[in-house]
């Protein structure tokens, strides 16, 4: 009787993130010059780093455009997560939380709807700004499975910073504190292996580079997108990125039942 309960409520909530993601999906569609919008500056950074500090930085062999775009797909992420936090705080804000509440639905459909949604439109905006690095030069002899596991670690850093961006997209009260949210988070792939390498840096600096998640997430993808082995920095990256979307789950969760309580 347990199991039977359970995956009722399983399918419940199957089914009723399906229609809002539907819902969702339909007002990026109608507003894509948000799409666009988080693809434009990342590709700036990128057509300014290239062209202009390229020549400048020594990241080895290979051009400097190979170097950048996995730290620049990141900033992309990042750039998108505002987004998210801005429509969820239109729907709370909007009152339409509290006529979600009053309806037979499961309760987590409304935000993992939203988070589904924000793993659509990011990638979609990464493929946007993987489409204008190849134009900029951007080469990688990566295969199938390479791409999958690319792929992979975008989505599961998109869940990690989604649902942290949950969490200020409920609770802020104003538009500037919920866009606000996103700074930190752009602002972390400077401090990082993302630009530049990371033995150059002052002591202190180099150290928290070396040891904060980006970096590790970055040198994954670069190493996947030049076909070397990963090593630890994979494990890493997939733990960090685990790691968080298990822990801001579990306080957006939290926070999202106090909010309709």
């Amino acid at each position: 009787m347990t199991s039977q309960n359970s995956s009722h409520t399983t399918g419940h909530l199957a089914g009723d993130t399906r229609v809002l993601l539907g819902r969702s999906l339909r007002h990026v569609l109608r507003s894509p010059d948000t799409i666009i919008t988080t693809a434009v500056t990342p590709i700036a950074m990128m057509l300014l780093f290239v062209y202009v500090f390229g020549s400048a930085i020594e990241v080895g062999d290979g051009d400097y455009v190979d170097y950048l775009l996995p730290g620049i797909l990141l900033v992309t992420i990042a750039s998108g997560i505002a987004y998210t936090a801005f429509r969820l705080f239109t729907d709370v804000s909007g009152g339409l939380f509290e006529r979600f509440a009053s309806m037979p639905i499961s309760r987590s459909a409304v935000l993992w709807a939203h988070v589904l949604t924000s793993v659509v439109a990011n990638l979609v905006s990464v493929a946007l700004v993987v489409l204008v690095a190849v134009a900029m030069g951007f080469r990688t002899g990566a295969g199938v499975l390479s791409w999958l596991a690319v792929l992979g670690i975008l989505v599961l850093f998109t869940l990690a910073l989604t649902w942290l961006a949950v969490i200020p997209g409920l609770t802020a009260r104003t538009v500037d504190g919920v866009s606000g949210f996103s700074y930190p988070l752009i602002f972390l792939p400077f401090i990082s292996s993302a630009f530049v390498p990371t033995e150059g840096m002052p002591g202190p600096v180099r150290w928290f580079a070396e040891n904060q998640p980006v970096t590790s997430v970055v040198d994954t993808l670069r190493n996947l997108f030049a076909e070397q082995p990963v090593g630890s920095d994979g494990w890493l990256a997939v733990g960090w990125c685990a790691g968080l979307t298990v822990v801001a789950y579990a306080l957006a969760m939290r926070t999202y039942r106090r909010k309709i309580a």
